[in-house]
């Protein structure tokens, strides 16, 4: 079971929250980690579609690829958390950037060569070194300031996360798909040659080059950086106090860990097959390059989503909005499933502003009233994102049945985030901090 770190980390007399003036400036700097992992993900959404072109692979293939991503967030969790216990939160945040730059350099020499399966093992690196920030960062925000504005705090630095997602396909749009005949390729247009795959697989060495640049940048920064500790409300209970305690009372927790799942295979289905189902001749009949810009429109969704979940937070209980926002992703999901050209273009855009406050709003409702059992709770929360894997499902389906069917999967999971908001947040045996 993953844990956090122990409270050793903290000075004496840590038991409170820091101050404002003191935590305003750590969510500053953890807002920029929240940009950069989303920036290098949502990467991966532009990759897939071009990946598919110069690798010849079928969809079941090209969500195999996201599948590696997410399968890292379920073998690196629990690891990541002992590290951050061993060496503690700064020094872990320093050696999860320098993995990524490490999986990034890497993915230069998967396109030089070019190599469908070093590409796998480079992209299973960057998401390892994502899921060590994940597992320390996000509960981090959930606790460091008041418990009741945990969901609105983790919304607003997600939005950061979002405004990562919103500029990465317009960068590697640019920079791979639009420097690529893959991706600028008509649709329907006859397969390339060997020569040209060859040319579109080095497209992606400059790219992941500046990606591992910022990363070790960014490394140098947080290494220097005075971040303060978390308060020992949080810190891990005693081996003999922690006999009196269950994760499995905690009802908030026991449905929440399928929700983020389920959610993952919602929100990683619609964004990895966004390009190539709009650039097909029936909806919007476009080059994947200029399907890209729109992907932008989804995550630019997202980041609005998460500003306003954010604002409206602070005055509407978060489990009554969450609920809102399932009813809306449900509604545009049968939308893009059933209609076509450009209106069944927009309900799959729409889903990204219905999806924004999805993943920081369970994760808060999910730890909330663990009380000492924050730490481990997270950890199994984490670890549920290994639920975007499944999106090979999806890939799947899109073959057998055909890629807009594919998305009634999606419209299923937003039922249970649904029932989730509505019945399965309500905490049960909280425990008061």
């Amino acid at each position: 079971m993953a844990v956090m770190p122990t409270s050793k980390a903290a000075p004496a007399g840590a038991g409170q929250a820091s101050p404002p003036t003191q935590y305003g400036r750590a969510l500053a700097l953890l807002a920029t980690l929240f940009f950069m992992w989303g920036f290098i993900t949502v990467i991966n959404n532009t990759l897939l579609p071009h990946l598919r072109s110069v690798f010849n692979l079928n969809y079941t293939q090209t969500t195999l690829i996201e599948s590696v991503w997410f399968i890292a967030y379920f073998v690196a969790s629990i690891p990541s958390a002992k590290l951050i216990e061993r060496i503690g939160y700064q020094k872990s945040l320093v050696v999860g950037l320098l993995v990524m730059a490490a999986g990034a350099a890497g993915m230069t020499l998967a396109a030089s060569l070019p190599s469908y399966g070093v590409t796998l093992v480079m992209l299973f690196v960057i998401a390892s070194g994502i899921t060590l920030l994940q597992v320390a960062a996000n509960p981090y925000v959930t606790v460091i300031g008041p418990s009741e504005t945990g969901s609105s705090r983790l919304n607003l630095v997600q939005a950061f996360n979002s405004l990562g997602t919103t500029l990465a396909p317009l960068f590697a749009g640019y920079l791979i798909l639009g420097r690529s005949k893959g991706g600028t390729a008509e649709a329907g247009a006859t397969a390339l040659t060997q020569a040209e795959r060859l040319a579109d697989a080095q497209s992606v060495i400059l790219p992941y080059a500046l990606v591992a640049v910022v990363l070790v940048v960014l490394a140098i920064v947080i290494a220097r950086f005075p971040l303060p500790a978390m308060g020992s409300a949080t810190s891990r209970v005693a081996k003999e106090d922690r006999k009196n305690h269950s994760l499995w009372k905690h009802r908030n927790l026991v449905f929440g860990v399928p929700a983020i799942f389920i959610y993952l295979i919602a929100e990683i289905g619609v964004a990895n097959l966004f390009i190539n189902f709009v650039s097909q001749p029936g909806i919007a009949n476009i080059t994947q390059n200029e399907a890209s810009r729109y992907l932008a429109l989804l995550w630019g969704g997202m980041m609005v989503g998460r500003f306003a979940g954010s604002f409206l937070m602070q005055k509407v209980p978060a489990g009554t909005v969450l609920a809102g926002f399932s009813i809306g992703a449900f509604v545009v999901m049968l939308g893009a499933t059933f209609l076509t050209g450009p209106a069944a273009m927009w309900s799959l855009i729409l889903v990204g502003l219905c999806h924004s406050i999805m993943f920081p709003t369970i994760f808060s409702l999910g730890i909330k009233g663990l009380g000492p059992l924050t730490e481990e709770g997270s950890g199994l929360l984490i670890m549920a994102i290994a639920g975007g894997a499944l999106v090979v499902v999806q890939g799947w389906i899109a073959d057998a049945y055909g890629l807009q069917h594919s998305f009634l999967l999606t419209a299923v999971c937003e039922l249970y985030i649904l029932f989730y908001a509505l019945w399965g947040s309500k905490p049960t045996n909280a425990i008061e901090d």
